[in-house]
């Protein structure tokens, strides 16, 4: 088998654009990556997906994905992002952090595990597409062919800490209906003072149950729109609230709760962003805490959203550098990371 090295590869996946839904570029360099290794995979849209050269439909199977797609670069980079620099221990780059580090990371530890007999369980490597966007012909449509799993690792930057629980997404449009009349006279009923009263309980209410790990659930109105003229009393009023959601409560349970609060009409976007958490006494979870990695909360969405089963996110790089100018990860930590993977896996039993 050829040797594989990630930093190298993470320099290849720089230099060919790999934004959301545009990401077959990136696809083909791992085709090509596994082609040379003769490993079977398989290729779902713009995702793709192997297993290990041993697998057993017998033994518990681990997921270890991450993403290739990348948002675009903003207008504060003073380097060519598409191009990979490297200054001392630095790698410069789009997506060199998120979640390229990570990615490649994960790549090197399937293939150190890929000719193992003796593990007691399967791993499954799953690269996605549209994690940026939450897209669906991502993880959540190639989930749909792969073998069941009992869990998931999920490549993000995380500075190989645990994130052992992730806060949930869902947008709500609410619709608060009056009585249209002439703001001279004493007619009409105005939905914007309807609307008020429900903003104003977004704005103060908390949920009784809070995470141990994420804290409370948030809520923040983000858009209001109302009115077509100065003297005309408004019938309707929208806004939309951004529910950043706990695993103290399902998305439906949260919806329930809004719902019997508020008097607007409250339609969700969608459900399908749900938060996650894993138990502290998971082996994994134990086992990582014996490595001495530290565990916490995490406030900002992945695509463990759309993973079904238990899971547990952890990768090299920063998140605070993700989505930033001259995006950068240090060599080191990406090297680190391989080695904590490895050692989280090594002789793990679910």
């Amino acid at each position: 088998m050829i040797e594989f090295s990630p930093v190298a590869f993470l320099q290849k996946l720089i230099s060919t654009p790999s934004f959301s839904r545009e990401e077959d570029g990136v696809c083909q360099l791992f085709i090509n990556l596994f082609e040379e290794k003769n490993i079977p995979f398989e290729r779902v849209k713009n995702n793709l997906w192997t297993k290990n050269k041993f697998f057993d439909p017998q033994k518990p199977s681990i997921l270890l994905n991450s993403h290739y797609d990348t948002v675009k670069p903003n207008a504060g980079y003073t380097k060519n992002p598409f191009e990979p620099e490297i200054h001392g221990d630095i790698l410069y780059g789009l997506g060199s952090n998120d979640a390229g580090g990570p990615l490649v990371s994960l790549a090197a530890t399937f293939f150190h595990f890929y000719h193992r007999e003796d593990l007691a369980y399967n791993l499954i490597f799953a690269i996605s597409a549209e994690e940026e966007i939450s897209g669906k012909d991502g993880i959540e449509y190639l989930l749909k062919y792969l073998p069941p799993c009992e869990l998931a690792i999920i490549g993000e930057p995380t500075l190989m800490q645990m994130a052992i629980a992730e806060k949930g997404l869902m947008v709500l449009d609410c619709k608060a209906t009056g009585k249209a009349g002439h703001a001279a006279r004493e007619e009409g009923i105005n939905a914007i003072y309807k609307a008020l009263e429900d903003v104003q309980w977004f704005k103060d209410f908390e949920f009784p149950k809070l995470s141990e790990t994420l804290g409370k659930v948030k809520m923040s109105v983000t858009q209001i729109q109302a009115g077509t003229q100065h003297n005309v009393v408004p019938d309707v009023c929208t806004f939309v609230v951004d529910v950043r959601a706990t695993d103290a409560y399902s998305l439906e349970e949260t919806l329930d709760i809004i719902k019997q609060n508020v008097r607007s009409e409250v339609t969700p976007r969608s459900i399908r962003l749900q938060p996650s958490g894993i138990p502290l006494d998971h082996p994994i979870v134990k086992k990582g805490i014996a490595l001495g990695l530290g565990t916490y909360g995490s406030p900002t969405l992945s695509d463990q959203a759309l993973i079904p089963f238990t899971s547990i996110k952890i990768g090299p790089g920063d998140s605070a550098r993700s989505h930033t100018a001259d995006e950068y990860i240090h060599i080191s930590e990406i090297l680190e990371g391989v080695r904590i993977y490895i050692e989280l896996l090594e002789g793990l039993r679910l």
